[in-house]
């Protein structure tokens, strides 16, 4: 594949299993399913991100000249131009929805233990 190549939003999603596996960094789509087996992260970092713009990700680790040197070797190619503000915001929308979901089930939870807690210590430090 090229350079020349532009991958639209459908195929980079479509394309998030073991099997083939396509990633977005900086605007470049990067076919890293033989580097999976490689990967010094482990292989779950990366079908994590798989299907998805991987930059932020790529970003934070810190990733060496070594790793972004093998990057050319794995291009699918160009991004399809604006596909991912209106894919992403609707991503980044679901993720924040499941931590919401999450944290709301911890803010019914953890009073709830704590008040228990409370009322067991005094019923039997009450009736020593």
């Amino acid at each position: 594949m090229s350079a020349d190549k532009i991958v639209t939003l459908e195929e980079l999603r479509a394309h998030k299993s073991r099997d083939k596996l396509y990633i977005l960094i900086h605007g470049k789509v990067y076919n890293v399913t033989k580097f999976l087996d490689e990967h010094p992260g482990g292989d779950e970092v990366l079908l994590a991100e798989g299907g998805m713009d991987a930059t932020e990700a790529f970003e934070d680790v810190g990733h060496s000249d070594e790793a972004r040197a093998l990057l050319p070797g794995m291009l699918v190619g160009s991004f399809e131009e604006g596909a991912l503000k209106s894919g992403a915001a609707s991503a980044h929308g679901a993720k924040v929805a499941t931590a919401v979901e999450q944290g709301s089930n911890l803010m019914y939870f953890v009073p709830l233990g704590l008040l228990g807690a409370y009322f067991a210590w005094q019923y039997y430090s009450g009736s020593a």
